[in-house]
């Protein structure tokens, strides 16, 4: 059966370490594996509106030799006009791969299902995957290790966090999840969290209580309303403003490094200086995408051993 990726939380610490190395370098050493998808076409297949996402494989695919092949879905579910399994069964016909950004993990699911090819979980409601391999490739670049930091996610629980947490647990880097009342972590994931923690040796926090983070390598948000949410922001500015990543939680928490993987609002989860100053690291999460991103296809697609 072909190999995908819908999720890192079966991953082992030895592979999933070497991809992360196959990510670095791949950035460093760009033309070694420039021909590492030639020949293969990769079809990204769209539910969601996208800017980081849809240009980084694009390019990335280029850049690895292949070719990519964009099918928008206008912003509605795949299954409204045809059962994923069955979408995954004809592209299987004439791709390689597959890369969905999808509203529901199920898509991908049966998408994987009906494919006798790679799909790659570009973003759905549980997960984030390929951010959070891209956001420990930047850890590892400033910080020289993963392993026994720490990355603190202060904000809404959404996939971002949840693929944070599995991607850094596994990696052995400690976390701490702070959430306003309400918007927690999806219960299993906390579930998996604790067993992964125990498992690779990390420590794990997961907390409603800002004052509790007194330490962290890294602050993480990410946006209050996530995309496509049509909850308007007056309903909960007032019970998300006091987890703005701003200075003084920085110093709070004696924190170096700021991340976001964007689209962010300036001055709502984070301040506008705060992402323009030299403790951010958002455009380098960015550009990593590709990095990570072209390391998953190599090793899925263009099989490149880790």
């Amino acid at each position: 059966m072909q190999a995908s990726l819908l999720s890192f939380k079966d991953w082992s610490h030895e592979r999933l370490s070497n991809l992360l190395s196959l990510a670095l370098e791949i950035k460093q050493q760009p033309q070694k594996y420039n021909q590492v998808l030639a020949g293969k076409s990769i079809v990204g297949l769209f539910e969601k509106p996208s800017l980081r996402t849809r240009v980084s494989f694009d390019i990335g695919v280029n850049k690895l030799g292949g070719h990519f092949v964009y099918v928008d879905s206008r912003g509605e579910p795949l299954k409204k006009r045809e059962d994923p399994v069955d979408v995954g069964a004809n592209l299987s016909c004439w791709a390689d791969g597959v890369v969905a950004r999808v509203f529901e993990h199920q898509t991908l699911v049966e998408l994987d299902k009906g494919a006798d090819i790679p799909v790659i979980n570009a973003l759905c409601e549980m997960y984030h995957p390929c951010q959070a391999l891209a956001d420990y490739l930047g850890m590892l670049e400033t910080y020289g290790s993963v392993k026994g930091k720490t990355m603190a996610y202060v904000g809404d629980g959404n996939n971002v966090t949840h693929s944070l947490l599995i991607v850094g647990l596994i990696l052995g880097c400690h976390q701490v999840v702070v959430t306003p009342k309400g918007f927690e972590i999806d219960n299993s994931i906390a579930h998996l969290a604790n067993a992964l923690a125990t498992k690779h040796g990390a420590n794990l926090t997961i907390t409603n209580n800002i004052e509790e983070l007194t330490q962290a390598d890294i602050i993480y948000t990410d946006t209050w309303i996530s995309m496509g949410d049509d909850t308007p922001l007056a309903e909960i500015k007032q019970t998300f403003a006091p987890y703005q990543v701003n200075e003084a939680l920085m110093e709070q928490a004696n924190a170096k490094h700021v991340m976001h993987c964007q689209p962010a609002h300036r001055d709502l989860e984070i301040t506008g200086s705060l992402m323009d100053s030299d403790a951010s690291l958002l455009m380098l999460q960015s550009e990593n995408r590709m990095h990570a991103q072209n390391a998953i296809m190599a090793a899925l697609i263009g099989k490149v051993e880790i």
